[in-house]
């Protein structure tokens, strides 16, 4: 199996769950700045909500994919207020023919001193644990 890690945040939340999902997998965690140069089985994309969306940079970056490079993009990330991101990733994955695994991890995160603290190492850890399941 091969696997990319991509993540965008604003925090720095997602980043730190996306660095503990790439360590498990063996490869780096990149903002999703960086494109998919090669193919991957499996690429974790790690976003959350702002503004009760996902950022038009994560759409734009779903947008470019191949989807001959790409077999699935597995959803994860934190959220202070909502929950998953899934169903508004999905509808892009979904534009460019890109298939989502049902599977995703989700944690609170921190925003304006809710939630402090969070994601913390637990959920870096559970985040990690949810990545493994993929070898």
């Amino acid at each position: 199996m091969k696997f990319a890690v991509r993540y965008y945040t604003r925090t720095g939340n997602t980043k730190r769950l996306a660095e503990s999902v790439a360590e498990v997998l063996g490869v780096e965690a990149l903002p999703i700045s960086e494109p998919v140069s090669e193919q991957v089985d499996y690429l974790f994309l790690g976003n959350s909500y702002y503004a009760f969306n996902i950022d038009a940079q994560v759409k734009d970056f779903i947008r470019s994919l191949d989807k001959n490079m790409v077999g699935k993009i597995v959803n994860f990330g934190s959220a202070a207020m909502l929950n998953s991101t899934y169903k508004k990733v999905k509808a892009e994955a979904d534009k460019v023919g890109i298939a989502m695994e049902e599977k995703e991890f989700h944690c609170k995160g921190e925003f304006k001193g809710v939630h402090k603290g969070r994601p913390n190492d637990d959920d870096c850890k559970a985040a990690a644990d949810f990545a493994r399941k993929f070898l």
